[in-house]
């Protein structure tokens, strides 16, 4: 059933290849096809015109003596060329439509499905590697199995010639098939083991970039890590190499094996040939014809051979493709309503429980409130509280492991996740550094409105950065290429200000948003952020989370955090008074800070 339902996936997956050829470039598309229909009908022209030669030849008949030279010489000559001709062409229309399509697809697929678990997943990680620059394998494996059709025709052709001289040689077609099988075995060792070694190249990668990272290079040259650090990726290096070793071993011993076979019978049939010649002169070109169509049918199979191993080469991407298809259908959301305009009660969390896949403690736990519409609501708490994962589910990062989160009473999970997404607006704590222009790197908050960069700019208290920038918002960022570096707190408050190219979000979130900056810039940013709180869509919230009581004093409402579960709900004032362990924790921050 599972081999019946990957034929019925491949051969959607060839008509959309073909597809895809012919769109992007018919002229090649077509030439590649007329190319192979003519090298497929060469085997048996080179083998008739061979015996017509050696049949004129005994006949003393010039004339087909010559016929048969020419046509033979054409035919090799065409063959060579067509299947030159056919290799390029292939490899020009694979590769233009892995780098238009397939890349693409690949990349948006891991962006389309609304969370990021999968992200942090082995086995999604490990068919993301198995595709790692191989994406010109998958049109390869269309154009495989047509070569595969082209040589099933073939291999008839070359059956009914040898029938035509003795039915004893149809052993020689048969013992054929035999390579085929072993090779099938054979890459279905190299399959496993391209599998089995994905973990160790991607540890591979991730070694060599903390290794050359100007960020991380700094702490493992003072740690003086780095002998570690190469000893570590040499051993996934050679863990690698050995997998990768053994199976070719074994698959070069089964493809010798295979051809042993082959190269036997060939040898018996040809002797059954060469008897039969030697008591009948006139059967002496069958022995040419036998030898000729017999090479023909070594390179046949040879070419079976490689067209197979090409196709399993293009299996070791097809079939991690086809998952990363199913897994990205399977977790893409159904059609939802779109989100609100605006917010007019707010957003209920219902006995939210969250626990992530490499824990068996909740993050959250049994966490129940209402973050009224048009309030700044601070999260607070110390490391690992679950500050961060509220962001994350507020933002459809992630879904609850049981509860739920309504918007205005309709539950997130009924909301469509771009459209939710468009309507709020977040700088996350572990921010991305884009090392485009300082204006790139704020207008990819909101590429629709670049008119808005300048405001955005202002919001985040980053004018005085700019400023002293050598090309203002078109400096280049990121030594790399050639830009500047930026420091922590440089680097944040861009982030922050990239956050802000959205005017009127209905969520607005600041995952630890000043942790970078010095004391009066976090000030600033947040006396800020509490006034544009007040100014954005209709019952918009504003979210603040910070492990630093003192900075969010002013908030609506405060939510104190302790070991995923929710212990104190109130206001600075409310919890000052009624929460001993929230008033102990600020004036601890305070002392901290004035000291």
């Amino acid at each position: 059933m599972r081999t019946l339902r990957t034929l019925r996936g491949n051969a959607t997956l060839f008509r959309e290849i073909f597809g895809l050829c012919w769109r992007r470039s018919r002229p090649l598309f077509l030439t590649v096809c007329v190319c192979m229909t003519l090298d497929t009908f060469a085997v048996a022209a080179i083998g008739l015109c061979m015996r017509a030669m050696v049949s004129g030849t005994i006949d003393s008949d010039g004339t087909v003596i010559v016929v048969g030279a020419v046509g033979a010489a054409l035919g090799y000559a065409l063959t060579i060329t067509f299947t030159e001709i056919t290799g390029a062409l292939q490899i020009n229309l694979c590769e233009l439509v892995a780098r238009e399509h397939y890349d693409r697809q690949i990349q948006l697929a891991a962006m389309g499905i609304e969370g990021i678990e999968h992200l942090e997943q082995t086995e999604y990680l490990d068919q993301l590697t198995a595709l790692y620059d191989q994406t010109w394998a998958i049109g390869r494996s269309a154009w495989g199995a047509l070569e595969a059709t082209a040589l099933v025709v073939r291999l008839f052709l070359v059956l009914g010639l040898l029938g035509s001289i003795s039915p004893v040689l149809l052993v020689i077609l048969l013992a054929g098939v035999i390579p085929l099988y072993f090779e099938q075995r054979a890459r279905t060792l190299i399959q496993n083991a391209q599998h089995a070694r994905s973990q160790d190249r991607r540890l591979q990668r991730r070694l060599f970039e903390i290794l050359t990272g100007g960020a991380t290079g700094k702490e493992v040259r003072v740690a003086g890590t780095s002998t570690h650090l190469v000893r570590l990726q040499r051993e996934a290096a050679e863990r690698s190499e050995l997998i990768w070793r053994r199976a070719n071993l074994r698959a070069g011993l089964l493809n010798a094996l295979g051809w042993s076979v082959f190269v036997g019978s060939f040898v018996a049939g040809l002797a059954v040939v060469v008897v039969d010649a030697a008591h009948n002169s006139a059967h002496v070109g069958d022995i040419v014809l036998t030898i000729t169509v017999g090479t023909q049918l070594r390179s046949l199979v040879q070419n079976a051979v490689r067209a197979s191993s090409s196709t399993g080469g293009a299996g070791r991407v097809l079939e991690p493709y086809r998952w990363l298809r199913e897994y990205e259908a399977a977790h893409t959301s159904k059609a939802a309503g779109p989100a609100p305009a605006g917010l007019t009660r707010g957003i209920t969390f219902e006995d939210v429980t969250f626990t992530y896949g490499n824990s068996d403690r909740p993050a959250l736990d049994a966490v129940n409130v209402t973050l009224p519409a048009g309030s700044v609501v601070a999260v607070v708490g110390e490391y690992g509280s679950g500050k961060t994962t509220i962001v994350k589910l507020l933002e459809k990062m992630y879904r609850p492991t049981s509860g739920r989160i309504l918007i205005d009473g309709v539950d997130l999970a009924d909301i469509d996740t771009r459209s939710w997404r468009t309507a709020t607006a977040a700088a996350f704590q572990d921010f991305g550094r884009y090392h485009s222009t300082f204006a790139q790197g704020i207008a990819l908050g909101d590429l629709a409105h670049p008119e808005r960069l300048g405001t955005a700019v202002a919001n985040a208290d980053a004018q005085i950065l700019v400023d002293r920038l050598p090309d203002g918002v078109d400096t280049q960022l990121g030594r790399p290429f050639g830009g500047v570096d930026l420091s922590e707190g440089q680097w944040q408050k861009l982030a922050l200000a990239r956050a802000c190219m959205r005017e009127a979000p209905l969520l607005f979130v600041l995952d630890e948003p000043t942790a970078s900056l010095d004391a009066p810039s976090e000030h600033a940013i947040f006396e800020r952020y509490m006034e544009r709180a007040r100014a954005i869509a209709p019952g918009g919230i504003t979210v603040i989370v910070s492990h630093r009581f003192s900075t969010v004093a002013g908030a609506d409402l405060i939510l104190v955090l302790d070991k995923g579960r929710l212990v104190e709900v109130g206001s600075h004032e409310e919890l000052l008074a009624k929460s001993a362990t929230y008033a102990d924790l600020y004036s601890l921050q305070q002392t901290a800070y004035a000291g």
